[in-house]
């Protein structure tokens, strides 16, 4: 398996911040605040890159068997949902402080990339070569690719890394807003994945 990763949402971030910058000097502001970090939404999100070999096995009836070996190349993207964050979520604290409960990171998306996607063998059992190939073969393999992609990119960190993404900017956010430090806890609310397994 082949693994590479980026980081999206960097331009946006900075647009956010210059305008946040240039368009007030007020005090600190729960609502503005809570809007700010909104409209960082899911552009604070963590990319990665899996290759995966997935290999599907068909019995035919009566006899012999097709055999289909896919070189799989994916996204997937992953972040935290922060249009779901509410005035109740942010809390002003002595200080300059301000305390952040933020939604816990999910899988957004797991895209096939078809042109590194090939099939790189398929086969029917020599002794039967009068079976037909099954043309739906390959569509169940890349169904089956994407689920493993996404738990390897689980396993390999990425919504971990997507919370680290996230915390990273709000901070910066809310800096530039005059906060001197910000509290960051995640909700222990599980957020589920694509296939309907709980991510984190």
């Amino acid at each position: 398996m082949r693994v590479a990763l980026g980081f999206l949402g960097g331009a946006v971030l900075a647009g956010i911040l210059v305008w946040s910058l240039t368009s007030r000097r007020s005090p600190f502001d729960l609502p503005v605040v809570v809007r700010d970090i909104q409209r960082l939404n899911e552009l604070v999100s963590v990319k990665y890159t899996l290759q995966k070999v997935v290999t599907m096995e068909e019995q035919k009836h009566p006899l012999g068997a097709e055999r289909l070996l896919l070189i799989v190349q994916a996204e997937v993207l992953a972040g935290i949902d922060l249009s779901q964050i509410s005035e109740k979520d942010v809390k002003k604290l002595a200080d300059g402080k301000v305390a952040l409960l933020l939604p816990p990171p999910k899988i957004i998306r797991v895209v096939i990339d078809d042109k590194e996607t090939k099939v790189w063998d398929r086969s029917i059992t020599w002794w039967t070569p009068w079976v037909p190939y099954n043309q739906d073969l390959e569509r169940q393999a890349r169904l089956a690719a994407k689920e493993q992609i996404e738990e390897a990119a689980i396993d390999a960190g990425i919504l971990e890394q997507a919370k680290r993404s996230a915390d990273a900017s709000i901070r910066t956010l809310l800096e530039t807003l005059g906060v001197k430090a910000v509290v960051i806890e995640q909700s222990s609310r599980l957020a589920p994945s694509r296939h309907g397994k709980y991510a984190a």
